[in-house]
């Protein structure tokens, strides 16, 4: 099995997109959480730019990495100037990294016309910048900036660019679809001409201006690169870099290549998630092999068929990837999607019960309820169409109080009035406006009764206004994300107002929390 070495630049690359930016725990932290997966190459940063980039180096000296290789990143020298003098060059090798990936013009125009040099003394930067640091016993990678462009422009000059950092001592030639416009046909057809000219260890790396980014990259390996570079989601400047998540199943699950370390694969959904959350971007849903979305099933002709034979509609095990099947349900919906997600109902051989629940979602669904995210309903719902739902408690009357001040915040306060079992329960509670009030007053008024409601939090809250036409007089879905030590669960409420719609949903939330521990005790788990 042909091993492709996997280099990572989320943390020089990645951060250069809009709206990211590391600390200096957070490189540290996911430099370790790579190299512990197996990753090749970790690219750490650009020592000459900021003082937090030359810091991690330093950091980084005094941890043992266990599979990994720490890059510094790099120019070639400036023009007009000695290798020795450029303060760029002097902060690389102050890095203590091993490995320096150096980045030079592959393309004639761009030496020419960018960076306002001649053809010779480009060749010159190249060749003086890798000499000079592999005189220090560092190892080089040479990006060749623009070289599919330079390729089209002027394949000689292109070429005898990546000669020149090959003779200088360069261990990697790594070939750069810079501006990301390039097509898959001339990567491999220019890939392949280097691999068969260069005598040396290949390498990709691109970017996703024409969303070709792991295309081009996989079109690369095919045609003999066995180095990728890219980033963790797919992070960086402008549309992004090449996708390294997903790079890696391709590689590993679609092409038979050893890539990182044995577990490391069914560890790539908890990596991806790891780094959104540590730049606090919402994941997006549908992104393949680890987006929430990436193994659920709405339809329910797919849902009849996966439960025969999950291949009729996935590619995939989604166990593999560390990832999960969901069962959606909605108007969309057939019999099979409510079987798969009422098994603990025992609901397989009753025919009437399911087209009951399945009438209830459809009824409620052109209301403006939605059950793709709100597990805790849809199961009080199956309950509620079973016969086998008992609340827990009673709304008799909650009232809401806001007051502000000119120069103060809005201050919130709730009454809730309930009925548990045959005893009326009263209690006040303020909040950071009336969602959380009404929280807290809820669980003042239950908690003795029913203690492990404490166990419960609110970890998200959504408003949606469904017929925004009707300005106003629009209703509004509310879907509330709540956890437990175990479990976590959405809820969803409708209404005209959004108080009560929060209010709906408050309480499902609740219930699903107290029917669940109760199912769990009676079950003696």
């Amino acid at each position: 099995m042909k091993h492709i070495q996997i280099y990572d630049t989320t943390l020089r690359d990645g951060s250069q997109a809009e709206g990211i930016n590391f600390s200096l725990r957070d490189k540290c932290q996911l430099a370790e959480r790579l190299d512990s997966l197996g990753f090749d190459f970790i690219e750490g940063g650009y020592p000459a730019s900021n003082v937090k980039d030359s810091t991690f180096f330093h950091r980084m000296s005094e941890i043992p990495m266990k599979h990994a290789s720490l890059s510094a990143f790099g120019m070639t020298r400036r023009r007009n100037t000695f290798v020795e003098n450029d303060p760029g060059i002097q902060a690389l090798l102050e890095s203590s990294a091993k490995i320096i990936t150096m980045v030079g013009k592959s393309s004639y125009f761009q030496a020419v016309n960018i960076l306002r040099v001649s053809e010779e003394e480009n060749l010159a930067m190249i060749r003086e910048t890798i000499n000079f640091i592999v005189s220090h016993n560092r190892n080089v990678i040479f990006d060749a900036e623009h070289f599919f462009d330079g390729w089209k422009e002027n394949r000689d000059y292109a070429l005898k660019t990546l000669e020149t950092a090959r003779d200088a001592g360069a261990m990697t030639l790594v070939l750069c679809d810079t501006n990301g416009g390039s097509m898959p046909d001339l990567i491999h057809n220019a890939t392949e001409d280097v691999v068969k000219n260069v005598g040396i260890s290949v390498g990709i790396h691109c970017h996703n201006d024409c969303e070709m980014a792991v295309a081009n990259s996989l079109a690369a390996v095919e045609a003999g690169a066995t180095h990728v570079q890219g980033t963790i989601n797919g992070f960086g400047e402008r549309c992004g870099n090449a996708n390294l998540i997903s790079i890696i199943a391709n590689l590993a699950l679609k092409q038979n290549y050893d890539v990182l370390v044995p577990g490391a694969l069914e560890k790539l959904t908890e990596l991806s998630r790891f780094v959104y959350e540590m730049v606090n971007i919402q994941p997006p849903t549908n992104q393949p092999y680890v987006g929430r979305s990436a193994f659920a099933h709405k339809g329910g002709m797919h849902v009849s068929a996966i439960t025969r034979d999950s291949t009729s509609y996935e590619h995939i095990h989604p166990d593999r990837v560390g990832n999960q099947r969901r069962v959606l349900v909605s108007e969309l919906s057939g019999r099979s999607n409510i079987i798969a997600l009422s098994e603990k109902h025992n609901i397989q051989n009753n025919t009437k019960l399911q087209e009951r629940i399945l009438a209830k979602i459809v009824s409620r669904e052109s209301y403006g309820y939605a059950y793709e995210g709100a597990s805790g309903s849809f199961d009080l719902l199956a309950k509620e169409c079973a016969g086998t739902f008992q609340p827990h408690f009673e709304l008799l009357k909650y009232q809401i109080n806001i007051s502000a001040e000119k120069s103060a915040s809005a201050q919130t306060e709730v009454i809730v009035k309930l009925k548990v079992d045959d005893q009326i329960l009263y209690e006040v509670a303020e909040g950071d406006g009336p969602v959380n009030a009404l929280d807290a007053a809820m669980r003042k008024a239950l908690t003795d009764r029913f203690p492990n409601l404490q166990e419960m939090q609110l970890v998200d809250y959504k408003v949606r206004v469904i017929n925004s036409e009707a300005a106003t007089a629009a209703f509004v879905r509310v879907i509330i994300e709540s956890k437990d030590e175990e479990d976590s669960w959405g809820t969803v409420g409708v209404s005209e107002n959004v108080v009560e719609a929060s209010w709906r949903a408050l309480v499902d939330s609740f219930e699903y929390k107290l029917c669940k521990d109760q199912e769990k005790k009676t079950s003696g788990f």
